[in-house]
């Protein structure tokens, strides 16, 4: 029976963007870690570890988030791992993270003007304690804008977990326009949230940027 939309629906839409927020920030902190694992072995003197995160952001770049999805989700369950929607979204898209995240900060690293990895060289620092102390500090400066807008396309990325059966605020207004057939209202209700979500994310990148720009240019 099809119903009206109206305030409960509304809300509902609204409280389901808990679950959007909740699966962004356990992506994002997840490929954090990930990101910069991957970002090390991309810097790292030796050969094999150059290669193998090569080939995880070559892999994890070259096909599309929802492929990544479906591969988790189901490819788990084919192989008798039973797994839900919440965790194989989790899963992938912390994957997903670790990949772009790792390549932004592999850019950053590789940003830092080489002379100060001489330096610290020629001090006698060692590799651990030149990109803890002298390395990182740098490049982190750097990262904060473009990590900053990848966060804004990774809570945006979230929408496709509803293809799972994740019922994030995508799903959710699936599922209320399903009962009150009032597309513009619900889809409209879900963009605005959207937009509320990532729009100030979206001026803090910018004003990140801008002030690094006018740091490096004094």
């Amino acid at each position: 029976m099809i119903r009206p939309f109206g305030l409960p629906e509304f809300w509902i839409i609204v409280m389901a963007a808990q679950w959007t927020i909740a699966l962004s920030a356990i992506a994002f902190a997840g490929g954090g870690i990930g990101g910069l694992l991957i970002a090390l072995l991309r810097v790292s003197d030796a050969k094999w570890p150059r290669l193998i995160a090569t080939a995880f952001i070559r892999v994890f770049q070259g096909t599309p988030l929802l492929m990544q999805l479906f591969l988790v989700f189901f490819g788990m369950n084919i192989i008798g791992l039973a797994i839900n929607p919440w965790l194989a979204a989790a899963v992938a898209l912390t994957l997903h993270a670790s990949a772009f995240l790792g390549e932004i900060w592999r850019g950053c690293i590789e940003a830092v003007p080489p002379g100060q990895r001489e330096a610290a060289t020629a001090l006698g620092i060692r590799y651990y304690n030149r990109m803890r102390y002298v390395v990182l500090p740098q490049a982190s400066r750097i990262a904060v804008a473009p990590t900053v807008g990848f966060l804004v396309q990774l809570i945006k990325g979230t929408s496709l977990a509803a293809i799972i059966g994740f019922t994030e605020l995508t799903r959710q207004g699936q599922i209320i326009n399903n009962a009150t057939f009032s597309p513009f209202m619900v889809f409209g209700t879900v963009a605005a949230i959207y937009f509320v979500l990532c729009w100030p994310l979206s001026v803090l990148a910018r004003r990140m940027e801008l002030k690094f720009s006018r740091a490096t240019a004094r």
